[in-house]
C-alpha cells in the first residue's frame, strides 16, 4: 500500500482553515501533522476534517499559541501529549497510526522558535531551545508496540548549509546558529533518526519550506529555510518513495509562513 503524511505548521489552524481544506481535497495525505495550531481543544474544527473523510483525530493545543494536531484517515492508538521542561505549553504530541499493513509512530513537534538573541545567557527563550532539544534526545526512533516510528514538525532549525538561503548570513541568527544545528543533527543521530528528507533530496540542493512574512516578494528574494522536517525510524528508508514540498502554498490566499512537506511510502 502507499501511505503518504503531511507536515505543515500552520500558524493558526482557525484562520487558515479554507486553504488547509484547499489542500487536503487536492492532495489528500493519509496523515496531517499540524503545528502552531493556535486553538484550544474544545474549539479545534474537527468537524471539518471528519467530513473530508478524516475520522481520527487527536490534538493538544491551548488558546493562542503553540498547539499541535494529527488528522488521519486511519485509526490513531495510544496517543501521549508529553510537556518538556516542565512547561505544558502544548508542543508535542504522538500516536500510533494503524495502517493495513504497518503502524507507525508519528511523533509530531514544534520546537520553540528562540526568540532573536543567540544567547542563553541573556535570552530565556533561546535557553529554553536548548533544553527543549536536550529532552528530545529521550525519544529515540523505538516505535515501541508499532512497526516503524516517524518524528515530523516544525523543528525550528535549518541544520545545513544548504537548508538556508546564506550559510554565511545566517550563522549568528537564531535557526542556523551553530549550537542550534549541531545539537539537532547529534540528537538525530544518537536517537537513531534518518533525515529523510535529505535521504531523498541530495544535501548539496537547497530546500526551503518557511518564507519570512517580512520579505516584501519571498518568492523573487527567495530567502528561505528548512525549519520543517520529517524524520523516520531505520526501517523506513527503503520505504520512502517520494518528498514533496509544496512551495506554491506560500503564495496561497491568507498563507502561513511555511508551507506543506508530504513524504509517501510504500509498505
Amino acid at each position: 500500500m502507499t501511505f503518504s503524511i503531511t507536515t505543515w505548521n500552520i500558524n493558526s489552524v482557525r484562520l487558515r482553515l479554507p486553504i488547509v481544506i484547499a489542500f487536503l481535497e487536492k492532495y489528500a495525505p493519509d496523515v496531517l501533522c499540524l503545528q502552531e495550531t493556535k486553538c484550544p481543544n474544545d474549539q479545534f474544527p474537527s468537524g471539518a476534517f471528519r467530513k473530508l473523510g478524516y475520522e481520527h483525530i487527536e490534538v493538544h493545543g491551548q488558546k493562542g499559541y503553540h498547539g499541535v494536531a494529527t488528522i488521519s484517515r486511519f485509526p490513531l492508538e495510544d496517543a501521549n501529549r508529553r510537556t518538556f521542561c516542565e512547561i505544558d505549553d502544548t508542543r508535542h504530541l504522538d500516536a500510533i497510526v494503524r495502517t493495513p499493513d504497518r503502524a507507525v509512530r508519528v511523533h509530531n513537534f514544534y520546537v520553540p522558535a528562540g526568540g532573536d538573541e543567540p544567547n542563553p545567557d541573556i535570552n530565556p527563550k533561546f535557553a529554553h531551545k536548548l533544553a527543549f532539544l536536550d529532552e528530545m534526545r529521550n525519544i529515540p526512533a523505538d516505535p515501541g508496540c508499532a512497526d516503524s516510528a516517524l518524528l515530523v514538525g516544525d523543528l525550528n532549525i535549518a541544520p545545513l548549509e544548504t537548508d538556508v538561503w546564506s550559510h554565511k548570513q545566517l550563522l549568528k541568527v537564531v535557526s542556523h546558529t551553530p549550537i542550534e544545528t549541531e545539537t539537532l543533527e547529534d540528537l538525530r543521530l544518537a536517537g537513531g533518526w534518518a533525515d529523510l528528507m535529505r535521504n531523498h533530496i541530495p544535501p548539496e540542493e537547497k530546500i526551503f519550506t518557511w518564507w519570512s512574512y517580512r520579505a516584501r516578494d519571498w518568492d523573487v528574494s527567495d530567502r528561505g529555510r528548512r525549519l520543517d522536517h520529517v524524520w523516520g525510524s531505520a526501517d523506513l528508508e527503503p520505504a520512502l518513495r517520494g518528498i514533496e514540498v509544496l512551495r506554491e502554498a506560500r503564495g496561497w490566499e491568507k498563507p502561513s509562513d511555511h508551507v506543506p512537506v508530504t513524504a509517501t511510502f510504500e509498505f
